[in-house]
């Protein structure tokens, strides 16, 4: 099986940074596209920003020029540097990856996500 373990969230002050990490562990072959979504309370779930196994990103317009998504393939890891964060990116973050283990296709998987809270 495979797990995405998030860690670094917690509660900030607006302007402030906050850097999230998403780890990927199991029988892993490899991972393809990884991505972080968010979810507000009452929204629907939101991709925040993406990055291919080569290192192509996409940034949802809210977040372009203050967040910086990266990987380090590695490792399995994911990161999300938070820059110049605000109240309305209070939510809770989720890791997702397109993982393939060995002998099977590639599925989407989910960690158990981490709470943002941007508040003074």
């Amino acid at each position: 099986q495979v797990q995405l373990v998030e860690s670094g969230g917690g509660l900030v002050q607006p302007g402030g940074s906050l850097r999230l990490s998403c780890a990927a562990s199991g029988n892993i072959f490899s991972i393809y596209t990884m991505a972080w979504y968010r979810q507000a309370p009452g929204k629907q779930r939101e991709l925040v920003a993406s990055i291919t196994s080569g290192g192509s990103t996409n940034y949802a317009d809210s977040v372009k020029g203050r967040f910086t998504i990266s990987r380090d393939n590695a490792k399995n890891t994911v990161y999300l540097q938070m820059n110049s964060l605000k109240p309305e990116d209070t939510a809770v973050y989720y890791c997702n990856g397109d993982v393939q283990i060995l002998g099977s296709r590639p599925r989407v998987y989910w960690g158990q996500g981490t709470q943002v809270t941007v508040s003074s």
